[in-house]
């Protein structure tokens, strides 16, 4: 049962109350696996007995590592990095780090704020999804001593190390997939993102190797959610000759699509085929089940815990771009 205490309690009263030194508490408090087990467990019985709270903030400026990481997305709302975050808390938190999460948007002074946010807080890394292309900023993360991962993307000239997939290379394959289905008429339903218009000009360049029927398009603002496929649908139906199929941005404005189609009475794929992107979740529980392309995100977050520990013990990293690829899954939409 946790004592109550007339004053907060200090690392060296749980010492005493386990019967080991300050020094072998302070080591399970920075790396647990140094301790034996039996000793650990003391020391967890008297942190829980006397309520202790460690200070980290001490201890990182002991160490020179906060174990603090600032992981930055542009956007949580019906987002595709949901899984990506999800998974690197998980395998991040596992490994004794503290995940704090800031919400970017599309706005550069906001990138900059959160990123001078980070460094004021001596993150040990700073994980950013998407590439950071200010030079201001670029020349400051490279300044700093934190480890740069960013995500999502393989910039020619990574700031640090980047983790991601070619969003070039996606479009190709995409065009190619829709070349080899049939489909003559393809409409691009994408996010006015510099991510989303690297995969769409790269698939209209290969396009044009197998057609000269431009792909006709639609842009949406940020974020783009399920709600978004109705006004693009309407205006999907009015363009003469209807598309024959949508290459759309994300799997919730594939469900959307899809949901309208339905609901006047077209028949998916026969009448219009879809194509989502994130292979998230209710690509494979719609029905029809989405066609989407796959990013590993778990890949991702297993990938940026790895060079992090590399780093923490000293180890050179070899690769700074690391390619975790993508997949094309053909479902029932297309």
């Amino acid at each position: 049962m946790k004592q109550t205490l007339s004053k907060q309690a200090r690392l060296d009263d749980v010492a005493r109350l386990a019967g080991v030194s300050s020094a072998t508490v302070s080591r399970f408090f920075n790396n647990p696996d140094v301790v034996a087990a039996a000793t650990a467990e003391r020391i967890r019985t008297a942190v829980d007995q006397i309520g202790y709270v460690p200070n980290l903030l001490a201890g990182g400026l002991a160490t020179n590592r906060s174990r603090l990481v600032a992981a930055l997305v542009p956007h949580l709302t019906n987002s595709i990095f949901a899984e990506t975050v999800e998974a690197m808390v998980g395998e991040l938190s596992a490994e004794g780090y503290t995940v704090m999460l800031g919400v970017t948007g599309l706005i550069d002074q906001t990138l900059d704020a959160q990123i001078q946010n980070a460094l004021a807080r001596r993150a040990d890394t700073i994980i950013i999804t998407g590439i950071v292309t200010d030079d201001e900023v670029r020349n400051r993360l490279k300044r700093s001593n934190a480890t740069i991962i960013e995500t999502w993307g393989l910039p020619e000239y990574p700031i640090d190390v980047a983790i991601g997939f070619s969003h070039e290379d996606v479009g190709v394959e995409i065009a190619r997939f829709i070349n080899t289905r049939g489909y003559q008429r393809p409409h691009l339903l994408s996010a006015r993102s510099k991510r989303a218009m690297i995969r769409r000009d790269s698939l209209c360049r290969e396009w044009s190797k197998f057609s000269n029927n431009e792909p006709t398009e639609t842009l949406l603002d940020i974020p783009v959610h399920f709600g978004r496929a109705r006004g693009a649908f309407a205006e999907i139906r009015r363009l003469d000759p209807m598309p024959d199929i949508v290459v759309c941005g994300s799997d919730s404005l594939a469900q959307g699509i899809i949901v309208e189609a339905k609901s006047v009475g077209l028949r998916v794929p026969d009448d219009l085929a879809v194509i989502g992107f994130g292979n998230s979740m209710i690509a494979g529980e719609m029905r029809p089940t989405i066609t989407s392309v796959e990013i590993d995100g778990a890949r991702i977050a297993r990938v940026t815990a790895e060079v992090m520990k590399k780093r923490a013990t000293g180890q050179s990293q070899d690769e700074n771009k690391i390619d975790i690829g993508f997949r094309i899954v053909a479902r029932e939409s297309a």
